[in-house]
C-alpha cells in the first residue's frame, strides 16, 4: 500500500506557476501620484473659494455659509484635505526629483484617512443642501427671494469636494501598492 501511494504522488503533476505582479516602475507611480495630488490640491482650493464667496441676502440679512454647520463642517475637512494635500505635494515633488519613494506609511495611512475626511465632508455638503432647498421650495415666503445661486454654490462646492475624494480615493489606491513592495 506504501508503494501505491508513493506512485500517486510521483504520478500528480507539480502546482502551475504563479504570474508575476505587474510591473509599474516605482518612477511612473512617483509620476502619477504627483500629477493626483496636484489635482487634488487645486480642486480643494477651488471648492474653498466657491464655499467661503457663497452668500446670499435674505429679508435684509445676509445667509451666508458659515451660518449653517454642515457647512461648517464641510470647510473643515477642506481645510484639513487641502494643508495636508499641500504636504504630500511638496514630498511628492521631493520624490519625483530624488528618486526616493518617500515616507510610504504615510503616504498609506495619511491618504486613506483623508479620503474618508472627504467623504464626510462631501455628503454632508450635498445632504445639507438638498433639505434646506427642498424646505425653502416648499415655503411661499422664499418665493420672492432668489436663493437658488445659495444653493448652486454648494452643490459646485460639494461637488468639487466629491471629485478631490476620487481622487485622494485614487492615491489610496496607488499607496496601497506601493507600500507592500517596500515594506
Amino acid at each position: 500500500m506504501s508503494e501505491t501511494a508513493a506512485t500517486i504522488e510521483e504520478a500528480a503533476p507539480p502546482p502551475p506557476p504563479r504570474p508575476p505582479p505587474p510591473s509599474y516602475s516605482s518612477a511612473s507611480l512617483r509620476l502619477a501620484s504627483l500629477i493626483l495630488r496636484i489635482f487634488t490640491f487645486l480642486l480643494l482650493l477651488i471648492s474653498l473659494i466657491v464655499l467661503c464667496t457663497n452668500t446670499v441676502d435674505v429679508y435684509l440679512q445676509k445667509l451666508r455659509f458659515q451660518d449653517i454647520y454642515a457647512y461648517r463642517y464641510m470647510l473643515s475637512t477642506i481645510v484639513i484635505g487641502t494643508a495636508y494635500s499641500l504636504l504630500q505635494l511638496a514630498l511628492s515633488i521631493h520624490n519625483v526629483v530624488s528618486g526616493q519613494d518617500g515616507i510610504l506609511l504615510l503616504d498609506f495611512f495619511g491618504d486613506k484617512l483623508i479620503s474618508y475626511l472627504l467623504a464626510s465632508g462631501t455628503g454632508a455638503g450635498f445632504a445639507i443642501t438638498v433639505d434646506t432647498k427642498r424646505l425653502t421650495d416648499a415655503d411661499p415666503l422664499f418665493d420672492m427671494i432668489d436663493i437658488r445661486e445659495f444653493y448652486d454654490k454648494a452643490y459646485a462646492s460639494a461637488s468639487l469636494l466629491l471629485l478631490a475624494f476620487c481622487s485622494t480615493a485614487m492615491l489610496s489606491i496607488i499607496s496601497s501598492y506601493t507600500l507592500p513592495k517596500k515594506v
